[in-house]
Formats: C-alpha cells, structure tokens, sequence
C-alpha cells in the first residue's frame, strides 16, 4: 500500500513521492536540492560555476516560456544498476529546449543529473591537464563510499553554512515569488523547516550589521579562544561565529572554536536568563562522549552577554546535509542514525533528556562523526544518587519531531520523547520529507493515516518503503503512539538490526 508523505523536505522529482492526487497541507516553500553536475561534451575545461550560480540556472529551468506558455520539465527515469534497499532513485532531468537553432558542433548540450548529492564528470571536459601534453582523468570525491572490506567513509565538504544560506538567498527568495504564479493544481515540495526562507530575507543585513570579531570579543575570549570571526548559525536569541586561535608556535596552524553569543529572551528577568544559560551549560559541559558536542566554556562578553564555547564541526549539521542531498543512502543514514542513538542512550544513561532532537541541532564533522548539539531545553530527570526516572512535563521542541503525548498527557517520560524524535529523524534522511506536520490525529491527517497504516495489514506506506524487515519493525516500535510500549534508545542498540549497522571509524571514535 503506497501512502503519501507529509511536509516533503525537498524531492529531486516532481511527481517521484506525493501522489498527484493529494494536495500539500499549507502552501510550501519549493527548496529544490543542491545536486552538482554531471557534465557531458568536449569542449575545453571550463571554471565550475558557483553554488549560487548553479542554483540560479536551476531555477531558471524549471520551465521554459515559449510561445506564452510553459513547458513542463521532462523527467527519465535512469535504469538501476544496483539495489539500495529499495530507498533510492536517482532521477535524471533534462530540460526541453527554447530555440529552434541547430546545435552549435564546438558546444554541446549539459544535462544535469541529480544524483544523491554526487558529482560526475565524463567527457573531454572532465580532464584536468597537469602538464604539458599530458592530461590526466580526476575523479571527484564522492560525499560517501562503501569500500571493498565492508566498511564506509564519508567526505563531507568543510561549509560555513551561513555564508552558504547567504548565497542562495537570491535564488531562494525568487523561487518563493515563482510559487505564487504556479496554478493550485501544480505539484511542488516543502522544506524540513516551512520557515525556513522567511527567516533569511533580513540575512544580508543582519551579516552587515556583525562586523567580523564583532564587538563582543572581550580580551579573555580572545586570549583563550582567539578572535570570533564568521557566522556560521543564527537563532532566536543568538548567533554562532567561528572562533580562530592562532598556534603560537606555528602561525600558519590555528584552531577553529564554535563561540554561541546568547542574547536575553524579550521580558526575561537577568537572574531567569543567568539561571538558564548556566543550567544549559551544566549539562552540556558534564556530558563526555564521540557523538555529543564537546562543551569547553562559559564566559561573559563585554555587554554581559554570555558565550559558550564548543568544538567545532566542519560537516555542517544534518538538516543542511538532507536539504542539499534530497535523501540519504541506506548505509550513510543507518550510519547516522546509530551514531545519534549512541548519544541518546548515553545522554539517557547520565538522567538527561534532550528534547530538541532534530536535524539541526545534529552536527557533522567532515569524516562524518555525528554530534549531538544544543541542550537548551536540556533536563534532569535523574540526579546521580536516584535510582528513579521523573516524569516532565510542558511541550517544547520543532513541531514534526514532538511526540504524541506531550499534546496529550500531563506528564510523561522524556526519555520516550528523545526516542519519537529520533524515529522522525530517520525517516527524514531515508525519505528526504516528513511523515507529518505534527503527531495530533485530529489536525494532521497524515498522523491520522499512520495510526491506521499501524492497524492495517499493509502498514503504512512511507515506512513499508524500508525493505528490510528488521528495519521497519524497529521504526514501528519506535514511532509507538503509546510511549509505554515505546522501545528505547538501549533496546534499539540491542535489536538485530542496531547490531547489524556498521559505525564508520570517524562515527565510534568521533572525530
């Protein structure tokens, strides 16, 4: 039984996930994926095009004009060469032309292939001279790779994310103006965060107004830490910059620190706002582990702001990752995901809950160790001389990643709400989309089919796409309705399917 997807993340095809029958829920924000390019002809070695250029020329070919009327993108379907659990596709798209001009012999067509986030060169425009009368093939860095012995390793790109959002937010917001002429009946595709662009417009002014080094550079975090330099995150009431501590010995050699400026929520009181940065780093900083971010320090800035410093990750965070690559392959998120329950059952083992867990609070290194990130609504719920769980209470959290009982009941474990999110997570980077907007049978009707895709015998469809048996039985238990019966984060570990996963090198040991 093949059920529709709510809130997509993005799709590399129009029509290759939602069925065309099912409209979006809320009108969504079309972020088609980043794919680099596969480049095909002979002509001479050209410079690679900018990301904000190559997002440009996608957006200007999702249709052509001709005549006053639009001509729809035409989509093949490659043939498969290999199986991948049945959970990945590659689509390849090529764009109908505009002219009627003959092909020029000297320039052949491009096509771009969008393929898992990879990029392929084939062709005389492939070769790279190296010297003179010699020409030698080079073969890009695929993002991930199984190797012959079994094992995998993943090449992430070293980002600074924020100057990456800052380029594409031309196109993004022109895409989003597009999406106002499209016709109700037209297919399109929502982020992982439907805010997503709205929270950019202000992003390039917002980057003029921090100078570099910003003036909260205080002598201490400079002697300590080294200058805090670009931005590399933003939220609601702070901002990540990247800190650079030069080598004393070796001035070519620095090492790069994540300093988050806190900022006082509106109408907070100084000893609320002390008392929650404090308690946030109290728990960070006491937790020690290769799939939890190291937290070093806490200092004041000189406008009495607080800073806490982290180790920093090249790779981004895991949000970006699913938004550039559409979807992740079957090793890659099983890699991922096993990481993340690692930390989760040792954050569990320590009495704390994180519940927050979402991609973007789950970053990357560029070898591909997972890191659990942001313990702002971190808690206790166990101190180490207690032998029992409390209960919590309150809803907080991103709305697809909440679980069902913090609408519902009073109290409830937050052990079982870390497990629910981690379950969604999964099933964002194995899909590229969210199962629903929010797990409320009454508002979400994709919630509401799940319930009864769990009573049927067929299942529900977006997680029947999980071949493997051992696989879904394991999303099922934790995706529990009912958080008593809901497996745990150990117990995931422990399953046949949690063993059988292979952790990469850089994910075990975490760097």
């Amino acid at each position: 039984m093949s059920t529709p997807m709510a809130s997509p993340v993005l799709s590399t095809s129009s029509s290759s996930v939602q069925s065309p029958d099912l409209k979006p829920l809320t009108p969504p924000n079309p972020i088609p994926p980043i794919s680099n390019l596969q480049i095909n002809g002979s002509t001479a070695p050209q410079r690679k095009q900018g990301l904000g250029n190559r997002l440009q020329r996608m957006f200007s070919q999702t249709g052509v004009v001709k005549n006053g009327t639009k001509e729809p993108v035409q989509i093949k379907e490659p043939p498969r060469d290999r199986a991948t659990d049945g959970s990945s596709s590659d689509t390849d798209v090529s764009i109908a032309s505009n002219s009627q001009r003959p092909p020029s012999p000297p320039r052949q067509s491009t096509t771009s292939a969008l393929r898992m986030g990879r990029q392929s060169l084939s062709g005389d425009s492939a070769q790279k001279k190296e010297g003179v009368g010699s020409v030698k093939d080079k073969e890009p860095r695929k993002r991930f790779d199984i190797v012959s012995d079994g094992t995998h390793v993943h090449h992430l790109k070293s980002a600074k994310r924020q100057e990456k959002l800052s380029d594409m937010l031309r196109d993004l917001l022109g895409a989003k103006r597009k999406e106002e002429h499209q016709q109700p009946g037209d297919d399109q595709t929502l982020s992982l965060m439907s805010s997503w662009v709205d929270q950019l417009k202000n992003e390039k002014e917002k980057l003029a107004s921090d100078k570099k080094g910003g003036p909260n550079a205080t002598a201490t975090l400079v002697e300590k830490y080294g200058k805090c330099q670009e931005i590399i995150g933003r939220g609601a009431f702070g901002i990540v910059r990247i800190s650079h501590k030069t080598d004393p010995k070796d001035s070519k050699q620095e090492q790069l620190y994540a300093v988050k400026e806190f900022r006082r929520r509106p109408q907070e009181s100084p000893k609320k706002y002390q008392k929650r940065l404090t308690s946030e780093f109290c728990i960070s900083s006491s937790l020690r582990h290769p799939n939890v971010i190291h937290t070093l320090d806490l200092l004041k800035d000189a406008k009495g702001d607080y800073c806490e410093v982290m180790e920093f990750c090249a790779g981004g965070d895991l949000y970006t990752l699913v938004l550039t690559a559409g979807k992740l392959e079957v090793a890659e998120a099983d890699c991922y995901f096993k990481q993340l329950m690692r930390g989760v059952e040792y954050m569990h083992e320590m009495g704390v809950a994180h519940r927050d867990l979402k991609p973007e609070n789950l970053l990357l290194t560029t070898h591909g160790s997972l890191k659990i990130t942001d313990f702002g609504n971190g808690e206790c719920f166990r101190m180490a001389w207690e032998k029992e769980a409390h209960m919590t209470y309150g809803l907080c959290g991103s709305a697809p990643y909440i679980a069902p009982e913090e609408y519902t009941d009073k109290e409830f474990d937050p052990r079982a709400v870390d497990v629910w999110a981690c379950g969604v997570i999964y099933m964002a980077m194995r899909t590229g989309r969210h199962l629903w907007r929010v797990a409320k049978k009454d508002e979400d009707e994709f919630f509401e089919r799940y319930l009864e895709g769990r009573r049927d015998e067929d299942g529900y469809g977006p997680i029947e796409t999980l071949h493997r048996a051992r696989c879904r039985n394991v999303i099922y238990s934790i995706l529990d309705p009912n958080p008593t019966r809901r497996i745990t984060a150990s117990q995931v570990l422990k399953s046949e399917w949690g063993r059988e996963i292979r952790l990469c090198k850089a994910g075990e040991e975490g760097f």
